[in-house]
């Protein structure tokens, strides 16, 4: 046995900096360099293309001074401090400049003297390559053997199972050499008083063998430049600037159909189509556009589960909770996932919500109906394999063994916690999975009596029959009560950890007045509300931890779904206090929210959970869920009228929309301090209504 302190670790990413384009993702250290004992490296369809990527100037590394990421670009200046020893200043600046491209990276390489002599030197640009798939390097091993490299003139090419890769340099080399599987590339500098020296280098990879799920960049398909948020609270602006670039560039399109997009759930370990994280992306989006859910919607459904599979949690009707290029292997914690996985309990209600609401968002109704035998499969799923027995309960368990233990949105192995902080045992009934079942099959009845189609009424009967067991089951009474429960559990028993959960549940149409009044004032009480988010789990609940994965981490999506639904609910004041939590952490992550992160710690600011992806599809999301409650929108596209209904005082103050869409048209809008509307721009086809 390996002892505790040489057991590989998952890698930490927090200090990395990160850009990605679709497929492609770049994770490199402030100064801009790859180390192959590391999580870094240019990422490639999952495949670690770039496993070494160095700038050395006279045999030593420029010191870094600042860097920047966002979208496909990053940016990094440093210092070569050794050609000018005898002064604190930046006489010699380096700045990188990097940009991610379909299937590969362009990165510059800008040397500027300010010195008041000539200077030379030697600069080497040293690559070198190992493929590693992407679980290993999550799972800490970084022992994949390097590959073999061959020279050209003025490039050096890689060739794995999957891929070749092509490096070229520009200008040429003076000496182009292998060292232990690195390649070399040295130029000789001459730098004169206020000059300076560029070099390129590409680095492009070409498919040798198709994988089980070849998606290309498609970010350029969604038409979100046009989206701008500007008014007196700069956060909000810089968080939705930010957010779409980011969100932007993790679109991928579906090689079954390329016109179809979606948004990989988060980069690097979750670069794919992800039936929960893609579809939340898709729904959080609609006020800016239908596209994303679409191709969303489509992707999904092609994929819909057709049998029954233990090993791959497959069932008719079933829409699955991830599809990736290879069948994923994390060696360390025994986790084995074939590349289409249908190991979730709430995906398949939530692709049901999400084409209601894209319909809703004015999604063609030829579109709408399209998938309507996907919606046929979905509630036949939600009424029959989704409810194992008779209480009535929408529960998951591994049955397979090997894969997720927890299938819900919560999906670590000891997330769902008593208020003791034991651990529940399967199979687990959560309670936003109801949630979701009854919104879903509320939704589903709407768009079945729409479209003329047979299925409504049972549709209703059963979700009025879930809304009944959610009001029997998940109550907690006593002290501190009373609250929705996280979930019940596999002997029948009630979990009753305070958690975030139960704000899933607001805005599903499952609680009375009195419920959400309830709901409400736990989730902005102090054990649950922190002054950047919502909490996972409640301070007083026993296994918090502020830096647990889902034990009492804050995750960006979680809060916003909760500001939205107290929004929904009619609590403006609330949803408002809510949303300035997240504008709170926004400031502080630099408008950049990670996956998750803990709450105030040091000096009140938070932390990074070390491990999280950043940029992260729902959380990038999150920034139009924030516009959603400043304005308070609500759809009706089927009368082509769109509902807004802000907060009085303006949730942030004064500040003009532009870039909404709603039934395919553009909506300009401006909003005063008091909350006062003015429609800016309209088709004259559409009703705006201020209330």
């Amino acid at each position: 046995m390996i002892p505790m302190s040489q057991a590989p670790r998952q890698p930490w990413l927090h200090e990395l900096n990160v850009s990605v384009r679709g497929n492609v993702t770049a994770l490199s250290s402030r100064a801009g360099d790859m180390r192959p004992d590391s999580a870094s490296g240019l990422y490639i369809d999952d495949r670690r293309a770039l496993s070494e990527l160095a700038v050395l100037i006279d045999g030593e590394s420029p010191s870094p001074v600042i860097d920047a990421a966002s979208g496909s670009r990053g940016e990094f200046v440093g210092s070569a401090r050794n050609l000018a020893s005898l002064t604190p200043d930046p006489v010699v600046e380096v700045r990188r400049a990097r940009t991610l491209v379909d299937a590969g990276m362009l990165e510059t390489v800008h040397v500027i003297s300010r010195a008041d002599h000539t200077l030379t030197s030697v600069l080497e640009l040293r690559l070198g390559s190992d493929a590693a798939p992407i679980g290993s390097i999550k799972a800490g091993r970084f022992d994949v053997p390097p590959l073999k490299a061959t020279l050209g003139p003025s490039e050096a090419r890689f060739t794995s199972n999957w891929h070749t890769y092509l490096a070229r340099f520009d200008p040429a080399p003076e000496r182009l050499d292998i060292e232990d599987d690195v390649v070399v590339a040295s130029f000789d500098l001459t730098l004169h008083p206020q000059q300076d020296v560029r070099l390129r280098m590409s680095f492009e990879a070409t498919r040798q063998s198709a994988s089980n799920f070849d998606a290309d960049p498609g970010g350029n398909q969604l038409g979100w430049d046009d989206v701008h948020v500007s008014g007196v609270d700069p956060r909000l602006e810089a968080i939705v600037a930010r957010s779409i670039e980011d969100l932007q560039a993790l679109v991928l399109n579906d090689p079954e159909d390329r016109d179809d997009v979606f948004a990989g759930a988060g980069t690097p370990w979750y670069l794919t189509l992800f039936g929960r994280d893609s579809i939340w992306a898709a729904k959080l989006t609609l006020p800016i556009g239908t596209t994303l859910a679409r191709g969303t919607l489509r992707s999904l459904a092609r994929r819909q589960g057709s049998r029954s599979d233990a090993a791959s949690a497959e069932a008719p009707g079933k829409i699955p909770h991830e599809v990736r290029r290879f069948a994923y292997v994390d060696p360390e914690n025994g986790l084995t996932l074939p590349s289409v996985y249908y190991g979730t309990v709430d995906a398949t209600a939530l692709w049901v919500i999400l084409l209601h609401d894209a319909w809703r968002w004015g999604m063609a109704d030829a579109d709408v109906m399209a998938l309507l035998d996907t919606l046929d499969g979905a509630v036949d799923w939600l009424v029959t394999d989704a409810v194992p027995d008779q209480d009535g309960l929408l529960k998951y368990i591994d049955e397979g063994g090997g894969a997720l233990a927890n299938q819900g949105w919560k999906d670590s192995g000891d997330a769902i916690r008593f208020r003791d902080g034991s651990i529940a045992t399967a199979p687990i009934a959560l309670v936003e999975a109801q949630a979701y079942a009854v919104r879903a099959l509320e939704c589903a009845a709407r768009l079945f009596t729409a479209f003329r189609r047979g299925g409504a009424e049972r549709a209703r009967e059963r979700a009025e029959a879930l809304r009944a067991v959610i009001r029997d089951r998940f109550w907690v009474t006593g002290e501190g009560a009373p609250y929705l429960g996280i979930a019940v559990d596999g002997s029948g028993r009630l979990v009753d950890g305070l958690a975030s959960n139960m704000g899933h549940v607001l805005g599903t149409g499952v609680l009375t007045t009195e419920e959400v009044d309830a709901v409400a004032g736990h989730l902005t009480g102090p054990a649950l509300l922190d002054r950047f988010g919502v909490r996972t789990l409640s301070v007083d609940n026993g296994g918090f931890n502020p830096v647990g994965y889902h034990t009492g981490s804050i995750w960006t999506h979680d809060t916003a779904i909760i500001a939205l639904g107290l929004s929904e609910e009619g609590r403006a004041a609330d949803a408002v206090r809510v949303a300035r939590t997240l504008l709170a952490a926004a400031e502080a992550f630099d408008y950049r929210w990670p996956e998750l992160y803990c709450g105030a710690t040091a000096l009140g600011q938070p932390a990074p959970y070390p491990a999280a992806c950043r940029p992260q599809a729902w959380s990038a999301a999150s920034a139009v869920a924030l516009v959603s409650v400043a304005l308070g929108l609500s759809p009706e596209a089927q009368t082509r009228t769109l509902h807004v209904n802000p907060p009085r005082p303006a949730a942030f103050g004064p500040m003009r929309v532009e870039g909404l869409r709603f039934c395919g048209s553009r909506v300009d809008l401006d909003i005063d301090t008091q909350g006062e509307v003015t429609v800016r721009h309209a088709p004259t086809d559409v009703t705006v209504t201020v209330h």
